[in-house]
Protein backbone atom coordinates (compact mmCIF):
# COMPACT_ATOMS: atom_id res chain seq x y z
CA UNK A 1 0.00 0.00 0.00
CA UNK A 2 2.88 2.19 -0.80
CA UNK A 3 2.40 5.65 -2.81
CA UNK A 4 4.24 5.82 -5.60
CA UNK A 5 7.62 6.81 -4.65
CA UNK A 6 6.92 10.61 -7.15
CA UNK A 7 3.90 11.38 -5.93
CA UNK A 8 4.97 10.58 -2.50
CA UNK A 9 7.64 12.92 -2.97
CA UNK A 10 5.23 15.80 -4.00
CA UNK A 11 2.80 14.88 -0.80
CA UNK A 12 4.81 15.11 1.55
CA UNK A 13 8.27 13.82 3.65
CA UNK A 14 7.73 9.80 2.43
CA UNK A 15 8.95 8.74 6.07
CA UNK A 16 5.95 10.51 6.94
CA UNK A 17 3.02 9.22 4.44
CA UNK A 18 4.28 5.47 4.84
CA UNK A 19 4.72 5.67 8.47
CA UNK A 20 0.89 7.45 8.30
CA UNK A 21 -0.17 4.24 6.38
CA UNK A 22 1.83 1.43 7.81
CA UNK A 23 -0.09 2.91 11.24
CA UNK A 24 -3.16 2.42 9.45
CA UNK A 25 -2.57 -1.08 9.09
CA UNK A 26 -0.68 -1.84 12.96
CA UNK A 27 -3.82 -0.44 14.04
CA UNK A 28 -6.40 -2.11 12.59
CA UNK A 29 -4.34 -5.31 13.58
CA UNK A 30 -4.00 -4.71 17.03
CA UNK A 31 -7.59 -3.30 17.64
CA UNK A 32 -8.83 -6.38 14.94
CA UNK A 33 -10.88 -3.93 13.29
CA UNK A 34 -11.27 -4.54 9.47
CA UNK A 35 -9.27 -2.42 6.50
CA UNK A 36 -11.92 -0.71 4.39
CA UNK A 37 -9.62 0.38 1.21
CA UNK A 38 -10.40 3.61 -0.84
CA UNK A 39 -8.51 3.78 -3.92
CA UNK A 40 -7.31 7.17 -4.80
CA UNK A 41 -6.29 7.18 -9.00
CA UNK A 42 -4.31 10.46 -9.41
CA UNK A 43 -1.19 11.70 -11.42
CA UNK A 44 2.14 12.48 -9.99
CA UNK A 45 3.20 15.81 -11.79
CA UNK A 46 0.16 16.91 -10.79
CA UNK A 47 0.07 19.99 -8.16
CA UNK A 48 -3.59 19.63 -7.77
CA UNK A 49 -3.57 16.03 -7.30
CA UNK A 50 -0.32 16.44 -4.83
CA UNK A 51 -3.19 18.40 -2.92
CA UNK A 52 -5.66 16.18 -3.47
CA UNK A 53 -3.33 13.29 -2.13
CA UNK A 54 -2.44 14.93 0.40
CA UNK A 55 -6.24 16.01 2.09
CA UNK A 56 -7.35 12.17 1.39
CA UNK A 57 -4.66 10.48 4.02
CA UNK A 58 -5.27 13.47 6.09
CA UNK A 59 -9.17 13.21 6.28
CA UNK A 60 -8.48 9.34 6.40
CA UNK A 61 -6.52 9.47 9.42
CA UNK A 62 -9.32 11.99 11.32
CA UNK A 63 -12.05 9.44 10.02
CA UNK A 64 -10.17 6.72 11.91
CA UNK A 65 -9.32 8.52 14.65
CA UNK A 66 -12.79 9.38 15.36
CA UNK A 67 -13.88 5.74 15.69
CA UNK A 68 -17.02 6.33 13.82
CA UNK A 69 -16.77 3.84 11.62
CA UNK A 70 -17.18 1.42 14.68
CA UNK A 71 -14.80 -1.80 13.88
CA UNK A 72 -13.96 -0.57 10.32
CA UNK A 73 -10.30 1.28 9.23
CA UNK A 74 -9.62 3.51 6.05
CA UNK A 75 -6.76 2.49 4.21
CA UNK A 76 -5.87 4.80 1.27
CA UNK A 77 -4.28 3.52 -1.85
CA UNK A 78 -3.10 5.57 -4.28
CA UNK A 79 -2.02 4.58 -7.78
CA UNK A 80 -0.26 7.32 -10.90
CA UNK A 81 -1.96 7.72 -13.53
CA UNK A 82 0.68 10.23 -15.29
CA UNK A 83 -2.22 11.97 -16.14
CA UNK A 84 -2.61 9.46 -18.94
CA UNK A 85 -6.58 7.94 -19.69
CA UNK A 86 -4.89 4.58 -20.63
CA UNK A 87 -3.18 4.45 -17.45
CA UNK A 88 -6.11 5.40 -15.30
CA UNK A 89 -8.74 3.16 -16.82
CA UNK A 90 -6.05 -0.07 -16.06
CA UNK A 91 -5.24 1.68 -12.54
CA UNK A 92 -9.43 1.70 -11.81
CA UNK A 93 -10.43 -1.59 -13.59
CA UNK A 94 -7.58 -3.37 -11.39
CA UNK A 95 -9.30 -1.50 -8.67
CA UNK A 96 -12.85 -2.48 -9.21
CA UNK A 97 -11.44 -5.97 -9.45
CA UNK A 98 -10.13 -5.87 -5.78
CA UNK A 99 -12.86 -6.97 -3.72
CA UNK A 100 -11.02 -5.01 -0.65
CA UNK A 101 -11.35 -1.51 -2.43
CA UNK A 102 -15.04 -0.18 -1.39
CA UNK A 103 -14.69 2.62 -3.30
CA UNK A 104 -12.52 5.11 -5.37
CA UNK A 105 -11.86 8.54 -5.60
CA UNK A 106 -10.16 9.92 -8.94
CA UNK A 107 -8.08 13.31 -8.79
CA UNK A 108 -8.28 16.59 -11.37
CA UNK A 109 -7.78 14.83 -14.93
CA UNK A 110 -11.30 15.09 -16.81
CA UNK A 111 -10.81 13.11 -19.58
CA UNK A 112 -9.58 9.96 -17.43
CA UNK A 113 -12.76 9.62 -14.86
CA UNK A 114 -14.62 10.37 -18.37
CA UNK A 115 -13.00 7.50 -20.23
CA UNK A 116 -13.06 5.20 -17.14
CA UNK A 117 -17.20 6.12 -16.98
CA UNK A 118 -18.76 2.67 -18.41
CA UNK A 119 -15.65 0.67 -16.38
CA UNK A 120 -16.73 1.95 -13.25
CA UNK A 121 -20.29 0.78 -13.88
CA UNK A 122 -19.07 -2.42 -15.44
CA UNK A 123 -17.26 -3.53 -12.37
CA UNK A 124 -19.55 -1.57 -10.08
CA UNK A 125 -17.50 0.46 -7.94
CA UNK A 126 -18.72 3.43 -6.65
CA UNK A 127 -16.38 6.60 -7.63
CA UNK A 128 -16.00 9.83 -6.90
CA UNK A 129 -14.32 11.85 -9.33
CA UNK A 130 -12.35 15.08 -8.37
CA UNK A 131 -11.98 16.20 -12.15
CA UNK A 132 -14.34 19.37 -13.01
CA UNK A 133 -15.72 18.24 -16.74
CA UNK A 134 -19.54 18.02 -17.03
CA UNK A 135 -18.95 15.20 -18.62
CA UNK A 136 -17.99 13.17 -15.66
CA UNK A 137 -21.85 12.90 -14.51
CA UNK A 138 -23.54 13.42 -16.98
CA UNK A 139 -25.79 11.71 -19.02
CA UNK A 140 -26.81 10.33 -15.22
CA UNK A 141 -27.80 6.82 -16.72
CA UNK A 142 -24.46 5.76 -17.90
CA UNK A 143 -23.19 7.18 -14.83
CA UNK A 144 -24.81 5.01 -11.89
CA UNK A 145 -21.46 4.54 -10.15
CA UNK A 146 -19.75 7.72 -10.91
CA UNK A 147 -20.31 11.23 -9.00
CA UNK A 148 -18.67 13.97 -9.12
CA UNK A 149 -17.56 16.96 -6.70
CA UNK A 150 -16.25 20.27 -7.56
CA UNK A 151 -17.58 23.04 -9.17
CA UNK A 152 -19.93 23.20 -11.88
CA UNK A 153 -18.75 25.12 -15.07
CA UNK A 154 -22.38 26.07 -15.20
CA UNK A 155 -22.69 27.65 -11.87
CA UNK A 156 -19.13 29.38 -12.14
CA UNK A 157 -20.35 30.66 -15.41
CA UNK A 158 -23.11 32.22 -14.17
CA UNK A 159 -21.30 33.67 -10.56
CA UNK A 160 -18.81 35.20 -13.09
CA UNK A 161 -21.34 36.65 -15.55
CA UNK A 162 -23.61 38.07 -12.59
CA UNK A 163 -20.36 40.26 -11.52
CA UNK A 164 -19.66 40.99 -14.80
CA UNK A 165 -23.21 42.35 -15.15
CA UNK A 166 -22.75 44.29 -11.67
CA UNK A 167 -20.08 45.74 -12.78
CA UNK A 168 -21.42 47.24 -15.75
CA UNK A 169 -19.27 45.06 -18.52
CA UNK A 170 -19.98 45.49 -22.11
CA UNK A 171 -17.12 43.68 -23.16
CA UNK A 172 -14.79 40.28 -22.92
CA UNK A 173 -12.44 38.48 -23.96
CA UNK A 174 -11.77 35.02 -23.04
CA UNK A 175 -8.82 32.59 -22.63
CA UNK A 176 -9.54 29.01 -22.49
CA UNK A 177 -7.86 25.36 -21.68
CA UNK A 178 -7.88 23.14 -24.67
CA UNK A 179 -9.73 20.31 -22.72
CA UNK A 180 -12.96 19.15 -22.19
CA UNK A 181 -13.37 21.33 -18.55
CA UNK A 182 -11.99 24.39 -20.60
CA UNK A 183 -14.35 23.71 -23.80
CA UNK A 184 -17.23 23.15 -21.76
CA UNK A 185 -16.61 26.62 -19.49
CA UNK A 186 -16.39 28.55 -22.82
CA UNK A 187 -19.71 26.97 -24.01
CA UNK A 188 -21.77 28.17 -20.65
CA UNK A 189 -20.00 31.54 -20.34
CA UNK A 190 -20.82 32.40 -24.05
CA UNK A 191 -24.07 31.33 -23.47
CA UNK A 192 -24.61 33.58 -20.53
CA UNK A 193 -22.84 36.76 -21.81
CA UNK A 194 -24.95 36.68 -24.87
CA UNK A 195 -28.33 36.57 -22.69
CA UNK A 196 -26.40 40.03 -20.66
CA UNK A 197 -25.62 41.46 -24.03
CA UNK A 198 -22.10 41.48 -23.29
CA UNK A 199 -19.82 41.31 -26.33
CA UNK A 200 -17.25 38.84 -26.44
CA UNK A 201 -14.17 40.49 -28.34
CA UNK A 202 -12.56 37.26 -28.78
CA UNK A 203 -12.18 33.30 -27.23
CA UNK A 204 -8.72 31.40 -27.69
CA UNK A 205 -7.85 28.00 -26.35
CA UNK A 206 -4.77 27.26 -24.90
CA UNK A 207 -3.02 24.23 -25.12
CA UNK A 208 -3.31 22.49 -20.84
CA UNK A 209 0.13 21.91 -21.18
CA UNK A 210 1.50 25.42 -22.31
CA UNK A 211 4.17 27.28 -20.10
CA UNK A 212 4.16 30.39 -22.06
CA UNK A 213 0.64 32.27 -22.84
CA UNK A 214 2.33 35.36 -23.95
CA UNK A 215 1.10 35.29 -27.31
CA UNK A 216 -2.28 34.22 -26.97
CA UNK A 217 -2.51 36.66 -23.90
CA UNK A 218 -1.44 39.32 -26.06
CA UNK A 219 -3.86 38.72 -29.09
CA UNK A 220 -7.05 38.88 -25.82
CA UNK A 221 -5.98 42.13 -24.99
CA UNK A 222 -5.12 43.45 -28.39
CA UNK A 223 -9.17 43.94 -28.76
CA UNK A 224 -9.58 46.09 -25.68
CA UNK A 225 -11.83 44.05 -24.00
CA UNK A 226 -13.71 45.41 -20.28
CA UNK A 227 -12.40 42.43 -19.14
CA UNK A 228 -10.32 39.26 -19.54
CA UNK A 229 -12.00 36.16 -17.87
CA UNK A 230 -9.79 33.18 -18.09
CA UNK A 231 -11.06 29.64 -17.84
CA UNK A 232 -7.74 27.53 -17.20
CA UNK A 233 -5.83 25.94 -14.31
CA UNK A 234 -4.03 27.80 -11.24
CA UNK A 235 -0.64 28.15 -12.91
CA UNK A 236 -1.71 28.94 -16.42
CA UNK A 237 -4.30 31.52 -14.76
CA UNK A 238 -1.27 33.60 -13.09
CA UNK A 239 0.30 33.48 -16.19
CA UNK A 240 -2.44 34.81 -17.99
CA UNK A 241 -2.82 37.60 -15.45
CA UNK A 242 1.06 37.91 -15.78
CA UNK A 243 0.98 38.81 -19.16
CA UNK A 244 -2.16 41.23 -19.73
CA UNK A 245 -0.06 43.08 -16.71
CA UNK A 246 3.33 43.22 -19.51
CA UNK A 247 1.35 43.62 -22.33
CA UNK A 248 -0.34 47.00 -20.69
CA UNK A 249 -4.00 45.90 -20.24
CA UNK A 250 -6.14 48.29 -17.94
CA UNK A 251 -9.20 46.32 -18.21
CA UNK A 252 -10.22 43.69 -15.02
CA UNK A 253 -9.46 39.92 -14.80
CA UNK A 254 -11.42 37.46 -13.72
CA UNK A 255 -10.54 33.35 -12.70
CA UNK A 256 -12.83 30.94 -13.21
CA UNK A 257 -12.63 27.96 -9.84
CA UNK A 258 -10.07 25.65 -11.89
CA UNK A 259 -7.68 28.71 -11.09
CA UNK A 260 -8.31 28.34 -7.43
CA UNK A 261 -4.50 26.48 -6.41
CA UNK A 262 -2.82 28.12 -2.57
CA UNK A 263 -3.93 30.48 -0.54
CA UNK A 264 -0.96 32.05 -1.60
CA UNK A 265 -0.31 33.40 -4.93
CA UNK A 266 3.70 33.37 -6.24
CA UNK A 267 5.56 36.08 -4.86
CA UNK A 268 6.59 36.70 -8.63
CA UNK A 269 2.73 37.48 -9.65
CA UNK A 270 1.49 39.08 -6.36
CA UNK A 271 1.29 42.23 -8.45
CA UNK A 272 0.40 41.34 -11.23
CA UNK A 273 -3.11 39.03 -10.00
CA UNK A 274 -3.51 42.43 -7.59
CA UNK A 275 -7.36 43.01 -7.51
CA UNK A 276 -7.99 39.69 -10.28
CA UNK A 277 -11.25 38.33 -8.87
CA UNK A 278 -11.81 34.36 -9.02
CA UNK A 279 -15.29 32.33 -8.23
CA UNK A 280 -14.79 29.69 -5.98
CA UNK A 281 -15.51 28.59 -2.50
CA UNK A 282 -14.35 30.19 0.72
CA UNK A 283 -12.13 28.32 2.00
CA UNK A 284 -9.67 30.07 0.25
CA UNK A 285 -10.80 33.08 2.53
CA UNK A 286 -11.67 31.15 5.68
CA UNK A 287 -9.81 33.67 7.64
CA UNK A 288 -13.03 36.07 6.36
CA UNK A 289 -15.50 34.26 7.40
CA UNK A 290 -17.10 34.30 11.40
CA UNK A 291 -18.65 30.87 11.81
CA UNK A 292 -21.68 31.31 13.06
CA UNK A 293 -23.14 27.90 11.92
CA UNK A 294 -21.02 24.12 12.73
CA UNK A 295 -20.52 24.00 9.31
CA UNK A 296 -18.38 27.15 8.80
CA UNK A 297 -16.90 25.87 12.53
CA UNK A 298 -15.60 22.65 10.84
CA UNK A 299 -14.04 23.88 7.40
CA UNK A 300 -11.96 26.73 9.74
CA UNK A 301 -10.81 23.80 11.47
CA UNK A 302 -10.08 21.58 8.54
CA UNK A 303 -7.99 25.00 7.25
CA UNK A 304 -6.09 24.74 10.66
CA UNK A 305 -5.94 21.03 10.27
CA UNK A 306 -4.52 20.89 6.68
CA UNK A 307 -2.18 24.03 6.97
CA UNK A 308 -0.37 22.84 10.34
CA UNK A 309 0.34 19.44 8.70
CA UNK A 310 1.90 20.51 5.37
CA UNK A 311 2.59 24.49 5.81
CA UNK A 312 0.21 26.24 3.70
CA UNK A 313 -3.41 25.26 1.92
CA UNK A 314 -4.78 24.10 -1.47
CA UNK A 315 -8.50 25.75 -2.51
CA UNK A 316 -8.41 21.67 -3.76
CA UNK A 317 -8.34 20.29 -0.24
CA UNK A 318 -11.65 20.41 0.82
CA UNK A 319 -12.66 18.68 -2.21
CA UNK A 320 -10.29 15.61 -1.43
CA UNK A 321 -11.50 15.80 2.13
CA UNK A 322 -15.54 15.62 1.22
CA UNK A 323 -15.32 12.57 -0.92
CA UNK A 324 -13.57 10.72 1.99
CA UNK A 325 -16.27 12.03 4.55
CA UNK A 326 -19.23 11.01 1.67
CA UNK A 327 -17.44 7.49 1.17
CA UNK A 328 -16.81 7.24 5.32
CA UNK A 329 -20.20 8.33 6.03
CA UNK A 330 -21.67 5.29 3.46
CA UNK A 331 -19.00 2.79 5.01
CA UNK A 332 -20.47 3.31 8.07
CA UNK A 333 -23.99 2.62 7.34
CA UNK A 334 -23.18 -0.24 4.79
CA UNK A 335 -20.10 -1.77 5.34
CA UNK A 336 -18.11 -2.27 2.84
CA UNK A 337 -20.99 -3.51 0.17
CA UNK A 338 -20.43 -1.26 -2.74
CA UNK A 339 -24.22 -1.26 -4.21
CA UNK A 340 -25.14 0.05 -0.75
CA UNK A 341 -22.41 2.34 -0.55
CA UNK A 342 -23.47 3.82 -4.45
CA UNK A 343 -26.87 3.75 -3.22
CA UNK A 344 -26.03 5.97 -0.25
CA UNK A 345 -23.77 8.23 -2.08
CA UNK A 346 -26.59 9.00 -4.16
CA UNK A 347 -29.19 10.06 -1.81
CA UNK A 348 -26.26 11.88 0.17
CA UNK A 349 -26.59 15.93 2.01
CA UNK A 350 -24.50 17.62 3.76
CA UNK A 351 -22.63 20.81 4.78
CA UNK A 352 -19.28 19.75 3.90
CA UNK A 353 -16.00 21.23 3.87
CA UNK A 354 -16.34 22.95 0.32
CA UNK A 355 -20.19 23.90 0.96
CA UNK A 356 -23.36 22.17 0.79
CA UNK A 357 -23.61 19.16 -1.38
CA UNK A 358 -26.84 17.88 -2.76
CA UNK A 359 -26.67 14.18 -4.62
CA UNK A 360 -29.82 12.87 -6.49
CA UNK A 361 -30.47 9.84 -8.55
CA UNK A 362 -30.79 12.40 -11.59
CA UNK A 363 -28.21 14.65 -10.24
CA UNK A 364 -24.72 13.34 -9.72
CA UNK A 365 -22.35 16.68 -9.23
CA UNK A 366 -23.25 17.66 -5.62
CA UNK A 367 -21.41 20.94 -4.97
CA UNK A 368 -24.45 23.59 -4.77
CA UNK A 369 -24.37 26.80 -6.79
CA UNK A 370 -24.86 28.25 -3.09
CA UNK A 371 -20.95 27.26 -2.33
CA UNK A 372 -19.36 29.40 -5.05
CA UNK A 373 -18.73 33.35 -4.00
CA UNK A 374 -16.61 35.76 -5.05
CA UNK A 375 -12.83 36.23 -3.80
CA UNK A 376 -10.38 39.16 -4.61
CA UNK A 377 -6.49 38.66 -4.80
CA UNK A 378 -4.85 41.13 -2.32
CA UNK A 379 -1.02 41.52 -1.74
CA UNK A 380 -0.50 38.21 -2.81
CA UNK A 381 -3.48 36.20 -1.43
CA UNK A 382 -7.51 35.42 -1.57
CA UNK A 383 -9.73 37.36 0.10
CA UNK A 384 -13.71 37.61 0.15
CA UNK A 385 -15.25 40.12 -2.28
CA UNK A 386 -16.79 42.54 0.02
Amino acid sequence: MRLPRRLTASVAASALVVTALAACDSDSEASGKTDVVIGADLASGSAVDAAYARALQLRVEQVNASGQLGNYNLVLRIQDNKADPTSSLRNISTMGDDASVAAIVSGVCSECAVAAAKTINDKRVPTIALAPADEISTPVESRRYLFKLGPNAADSAAALTAELVRTNTKSVALLYSDDLYGKGGRSHMVKDLAKANIEVTNQLPVKPTATDVTQTVGTLTDTEPDALVVWTGADQATLAATSAKVAKYKGRVYFDAAAAGDLFLPQEAAAATNNTTMVFTQILAIDDVIATTPAKAARKQWFRDYTSRYGSYSGAASFGADAISLIADAVAKAGTNRQRIRDILETSQTDGLSGPIRLTPDNHSGLMPQALTLLVARSGRWRLLS
